[in-house]
């Protein structure tokens, strides 16, 4: 499961972030982008020791900074079924079996006729 994709599921949805430098942020989640750099709106900030809270509207926090992320478990859940149903439906559009090549695709390694194949790159004057 990509991060990202899990993190724009997660929009509008409670989550609990650690920095590296130990304070923790709690509120729900409203942005996010490709730098993993987060937007949280009702936020309860803890400092590192855990002795101090304050309470924010809302919050931007930078995505490097980010030690991880706790999102509910339900939504976890949501976003495997979603994955593995967006996968099979890729197998059944394909369609075939799966293999290489269609029609008429030269199978690699053999020649024409089901031999070797002779020349190519970087093997001399083939004799």
């Amino acid at each position: 499961m990509l991060p990202l994709s899990l993190l724009n599921a997660a929009q509008n949805k409670p989550m609990l972030v650690e920095l590296k430098n130990g304070e923790t942020f709690n509120g729900h989640l409203v942005n996010c982008d490709n730098f993993m750099n987060i937007t949280l709106r009702e936020v309860y900030q803890t400092n590192a020791e855990g002795e101090r809270f304050w309470k924010l509207k809302e919050c931007y926090i930078r995505g490097s900074t980010i030690k991880y992320l706790r999102v509910p478990d339900q939504l976890l859940d949501a976003v495997k079924e979603e994955q593995n149903r967006a996968r099979e439906a890729g197998r059944s559009a394909r369609g075939g079996t799966g293999g290489r090549g269609g029609r008429g695709a030269p199978q690699r390694g053999r020649g024409a006729r089901g031999g070797p194949v002779r020349g190519g790159r970087g093997r001399g004057r083939g004799m």
